[in-house]
């Protein structure tokens, strides 16, 4: 008995469904992938990306820093998507590390977001867009601190 796959209308803007007929169990049913998990999943993905520091714009990073604070950290931060009945596309804003090559980060960025699309939420993917908003270089806020601390130091000595 072959497996057939019937992609349906979403029920609302964020969902997609879709009925299994013929499954191993032979139960059929409906399956509903929210539109914040398509955003954890391009997240992920995204962050596994070589040269990819953090995700979101400065606002974002700063809700997201204090959201890790206290243990929830937000996946999706950083990423937009829009799902279709059988596309979906992602805009994504990543900052990335100094001196990496930012097409490269890009190109990185939208292969690893579109196959993590494809493989684990089963959609086609329309397009995958990537802002670089920011580049984080190492050490030099570190730098900049420390610096201050001797100068501090030295006016109270």
């Amino acid at each position: 008995m072959a497996d057939s796959i019937t992609t349906t209308p979403a029920t609302t803007a964020a969902a997609r469904a879709t009925s299994h007929a013929g499954s191993n169990s032979g139960v059929t049913g409906k399956t509903v992938i929210d539109d914040t998990v398509v955003s954890k999943v391009a997240g992920i993905a995204a962050r596994e990306v070589n040269g990819v520091h953090s995700l979101g714009g400065g606002a974002a990073r700063a809700i997201g820093a204090l959201r890790d604070a206290i243990g929830q950290r937000d996946f999706g931060q950083g990423v937009k998507v829009e799902v279709g009945e059988k596309q979906v596309a992602a805009d994504i804003v990543i900052v990335a590390e100094y001196p990496v090559s930012l097409q490269q980060v890009a190109d990185g960025v939208r292969s690893s977001v579109a196959r993590a699309l494809e493989q684990i939420v089963g959609m086609e993917v329309a397009e995958v867009n990537v802002t670089v908003q920011d580049v984080f270089i190492p050490g030099d806020d570190d730098d900049n601190d420390n610096d201050n601390d001797e100068k501090k130091e030295a006016r109270v000595a």
